[in-house]
This record gives C-alpha cells, structure tokens and sequence, in this order.
C-alpha cells in the first residue's frame, strides 16, 4: 500500500535525474518529475501534458503498462530501469511492448511523449466520457464552469451530482482531492469508470454529504453543486464540515433558483455573483437551436 514515504531518497531522486539527463542528452529543466512510489497521483494527465516525464513506481499495480496503453499512450518511447541506485545500461522501447510487463520492485522510467500538449484544456467533449447512465453538461458550459471553479494544483473540492467537473477538477487540482458525491449507485459506476478511464488517482466517491460519509475525507474549501431539493442539506453539512466554505452552484430551474438565493441568505452566504449562460448551436439544417440555459450562483460565507 502507498504512504506518503518514498521509495526514493532525495539523492537517489537527483541522481537518476542526472543520470536521464546524460543518457538522453537533455536539460533537466525540460523534465517533468513525478513520484508516484510516494503518492497516488494522476500519471495519465501528467504524461499527456509533458513531453520528458521521469517517472518514479513502486510493486503494486500489475496492470501498470497496460492501463498506459490502453489508454492510448502506446507510442510513448519509454527508458525503463529497476532498481534505486542507476548505475549500468537502460532498456529503450516503445510503451506498447510493455503492457505484459509487472513493475515487481522499486522502478524509474523516463517516458516520452510526441503528442504532449503544453497545458491541459478545459472543455473536454463528451464524447470522451463514459456513456453511462449519466447525461453531461456541454462542453462549452463546463468550460466556463471550471473557470469559475478557479481551481489551484493542491485545492480540495467537493463536487455533487457534477461528474465532468469532477473529472476535469481532478485534472486541474492534480495535487489535491476530489470528493465526488453521487447519490444514484448507476451515476457512482458511470463515475468509477470515468476515474479508471482518465487514470484519476485523487478522486473520492461518496454516496451523500453525511457525517459518515464524509468522515476520515479531506476537507474541502469549495463546493460544486447540482442543486436539487436537497440542496439546504448540503449546505448545512458543507458548513459542519468547513464553516467558511465556499460555494458554486448550478441551476437550469428558476424555482430552485429562488431557494437557492433564499438558503444563502438563511445561512449567511454572501452572493458574489449570479449569471446565466446562453447558447446556440448551428445544427444540420443550419439553424441555431438554443441549448439549455443554466443559471451559476457563486457565494462564501459572509465574514
């Protein structure tokens, strides 16, 4: 099982750097370092936005190799060498020739990526999602979602009934937590399948927003809400959880909107922004059909 204690010393670290560095004629500075013999952390993204990514695994996922390709990063050259120390020769092949291959001991590996994008983009298409039983929010508004959502590298969030901002959260905060609340258990496989496909390692599914739900979690310093009837019980729990949580909240109803405006007043949640999104899309018969009109209601704790 992973702690938070490496299977690499800082010198070992800094000398397999050197060592890449030299057998692959590269700066240093142009390698993405990542330590997952430490800490669960998002590999999948990390190689998919970086094209040098130095890789540090311990024994434990037999299907390593494979999840990578089957993912689609099989054209990914790979430099791969066992041990904790490096010192002698190091195997080069192409990612793909690896999916048979168990890591069995501690295990660094310099993986390179010709199709790296520099930074990671919002607004996945859905088409990229599990289609599952649950119907996702267009790209175009879960863009300005997770804009909203100003989310940094080590965040917390909670997200409930939000699965692609769930997933696109997990991305951006790739050093934080994601605690996922799916109440329906068909919403809580489409989620599960959604982690496996992205290779998300900091993603939590909980059932409700409960104390024992919630117990033994991280937590969060903002919340992403599909605001249902049950939207002043989370609150309430949220508050019990962090008293000085903060809040986005999406709504395609007008009445739930009214109770929302209504509960963040009741609990002392200062409104620090309400808008709607409009938009069109031009279909086959080149007519624009207007698309859903969500409203986003953002607030914190009045001090």
């Amino acid at each position: 099982m992973l702690n938070n204690k490496s299977s690499f010393t800082n010198t070992q670290i800094l000398a397999w750097l050197e060592y890449f560095s030299k057998k692959a004629g590269l700066d240093i500075e142009k390698i993405k370092l990542i330590d997952i013999s430490k800490k669960q952390k998002n590999l999948i993204p990390t190689i998919e936005t970086h094209k040098r990514v130095l890789v540090f695994a311990d024994a434990g996922d037999p299907n390593f190799f494979f999840n990578l390709w089957d993912y689609g990063l099989g054209d990914c050259d790979i430099w791969f060498k066992t041990g904790l120390n490096p010192e002698g020769s190091v195997n080069i092949c192409k990612l793909s020739e690896m999916i048979d291959t168990e890591i069995t001991s501690p295990s660094v590996m310099l993986i390179f990526n010709p199709n790296s994008r520099s930074s990671y983009r919002i607004g996945m298409q859905n088409d990229n999602f599990s289609q599952g039983s649950v119907r996702y929010v267009a790209s175009e508004i879960r863009s300005i979602i997770v804009n909203k959502l100003h989310l940094d590298d080590q965040d917390t969030i909670c997200i409930i009934s939000g699965e692609s901002i769930a997933v696109e959260s997990a991305m951006i905060a790739s050093d934080g937590q994601i605690i996922a609340v799916e109440y329906n258990k068909h919403d809580r496989y489409s989620m599960e399948e959604n982690i496996n496909k992205f290779g998300l390692t900091n993603v939590t599914i909980v059932e409700d927003t409960s104390r024992r739900s919630m117990r033994n979690l991280p937590v969060p310093s903002l919340s992403f809400i599909v605001a249902t009837e049950r939207f002043e019980e989370e609150v309430q729990n949220l508050l019990k959880i962090n008293p000085q949580m903060k809040f986005v909240v999406y709504t395609l109803e007008l009445d739930i909107l009214s109770s929302i405006l209504r509960i963040f007043e009741k609990y002392h949640i200062s409104r620090s922004e309400v808008i709607q999104i409009s938009m069109s899309k031009l279909n086959r018969k080149n007519v624009f059909e207007a698309k859903p009109a969500p409203w986003i209601i953002s607030g914190e704790v009045a001090e």
